[in-house]
C-alpha cells in the first residue's frame, strides 16, 4: 500500500488541477475597478475603437482555440454596428503584450468606448459570457 501512496497523491493533484484549469479558461471576466488603467487608444490596437465596445482579441498563428475565437467573435459583431472586433497577432506587438499582462492565447479584452479594459477573457470565450458581457455595457 505504501508504494500506492505516491500515485494517488499526484493523482488527486493533477486532477484537482484539471478542474480548475477547464473551469478558469474561457471564462470572461469583468473588471469592477477602472482606477489607475489606462485607457487604450486606437493607435495602440491599430483600429478605431467601436462606438460602445471594442473587442480585442491576442492570437497566434500555431493557436488552434485562437481560430475559433475569431470565428465565434466575428460571427458575433457582425451584426452589431457599434461593436468592433479586432485581432491582433500577439507576436507581433509584443510590446502591447507585455505592457497588457497577455500571458497566453487567446486571450481576449473587453475595451469600452473610451478604451478602458472591462473585460478579459484568457482561453476560448463562451458565446453567453460575451453576450451577457456586450449586454451589460451600454
Amino acid at each position: 500500500m505504501d508504494n500506492y501512496l505516491p500515485i494517488l497523491i499526484v493523482f488527486t493533484l493533477a486532477t484537482a488541477y484539471g478542474l480548475w484549469y477547464q473551469r478558469t479558461r474561457g471564462a470572461l471576466k469583468t473588471k469592477t475597478s477602472r482606477v489607475g488603467k489606462p485607457a487604450l487608444t486606437s493607435a495602440d490596437i491599430g483600429h478605431d475603437l467601436g462606438d460602445r465596445v471594442t473587442l480585442v482579441q491576442f492570437s497566434t498563428a500555431f493557436c488552434t482555440p485562437c481560430r475559433a475565437t475569431r470565428a465565434l467573435l466575428t460571427d458575433i459583431t457582425a451584426d452589431l454596428d457599434d461593436v468592433v472586433h479586432v485581432d491582433i497577432d500577439a507576436e507581433k506587438h509584443l510590446d502591447l503584450v507585455r505592457r497588457l499582462e497577455i500571458l497566453s492565447t487567446p486571450t481576449t479584452l473587453v475595451l469600452d468606448r473610451s478604451g478602458v479594459e472591462v473585460g478579459r477573457a484568457v482561453g476560448a470565450p463562451k458565446r453567453a459570457d460575451v453576450l451577457a458581457t456586450l449586454n451589460g455595457i451600454k
